[in-house]
């Protein structure tokens, strides 16, 4: 009879079948690994005993007054604010510029989607060495322009370590806003742009009152996009500097695969986890509300 009833669920019109697998996937991928991150940030992981022991609110409190966590914190603002900012200009000066049918445009649209295919950790890498102080190309054309000099280490020295990464984040990912802001473009209508021309206004005036206000809800959505994946920025850091030298790079992320994976901290390393994800969700809806920006 059971059998009977499930072949009927399963030919009939019911959402039941389509929707099985993905709320097993949520409920595998997403829910569990969030329940048992929560329950493992009242507990602490005992290497010597090799167990789990119950520490309640001591995870919450260390990370309330670890000086660490808030300079990482500060960090990662930082890390997003500038690298969201350059990505968002030079993403919508490319897509402008690119948002013509011209012989060898399309050839340049797709050799700029390149960048995305490659893994944020080879990325880190190839700056990595394009950053070396001794055979590095980035130094050398600084230094040929007088900006730095060419013994100067850009990673190992505090005041560029951030510039360096950013560097490989802004490279890599500036193609994503490109491509997102040419969708756009190419879905504005093109009476008002004719009017105004008609009426006499300018470039930067058509760019103002007319590409902005119309493109305001298409760069909210990829504001959102790379602010979520820009807050927990792992690889470049990682790979590049290692946080370094001393805390100048060093991210939330970072610090919590540290206290996670090399001190063995699991609890404490899953509260830092709860946190940024909290502060993600947090900013997200804000900025959904503040900006309404619809799916």
């Amino acid at each position: 009879m059971a059998v009977t009833q499930v072949k009927r669920i399963a030919i009939s019109d019911s959402p039941i079948p389509w929707l099985l697998p993905l709320v097993c996937l949520l409920v595998v991928f997403t829910i569990y690994p969030l329940i048992y991150n929560v329950w493992l940030s009242f507990h602490e992981f005992v290497p010597k005993k090799r167990t789990l022991k119950f520490v309640g609110m001591a995870n919450w409190v260390q990370l309330w007054n670890d000086t660490r966590f808030w300079s990482a914190l500060g960090v990662t603002f930082l890390y997003f604010f500038i690298a969201l900012v350059f990505e968002i200009i030079l993403g919508m000066a490319i897509a402008m510029l690119l948002d013509a049918e011209l012989p060898g445009f399309g050839m340049l649209r797709a050799t700029l989607s390149m960048t995305l295919v490659i893994p944020p950790a080879i990325a880190g890498m190839m700056f990595l060495l394009m950053e070396d102080p001794q055979f590095g190309v980035l130094p050398y054309l600084l230094n040929t322009m007088g900006l730095l000099d060419k013994s100067t280490p850009i990673l190992a020295t505090s005041s560029l370590a951030l510039a360096g990464v950013l560097v490989a984040e802004i490279w890599q990912w500036t193609p994503f806003m490109v491509l997102i802001f040419m969708a756009g473009l190419r879905s504005l209508p093109a009476e008002p742009y004719e009017a105004a021309m008609i009426d006499g206004a300018s470039s930067f005036q058509m760019f103002r009152r007319l590409t902005l206000p119309m493109m305001s809800k298409v760069i909210a959505v990829a504001v959102l996009l790379r602010g979520i994946d820009l807050f927990r920025v792992f690889d470049y850091v990682f790979v590049m500097t290692s946080g370094g030298p001393g805390t100048a790079t060093y991210t939330v992320s970072l610090y919590a695969w540290q206290q996670t994976f090399s001190f063995l901290k699991w609890g404490y390393g899953a509260t830092l986890s709860l946190v940024s994800l909290v502060m993600v969700m947090i900013m997200a809806n804000i900025f959904i509300k503040v900006f309404k920006v619809r799916w």
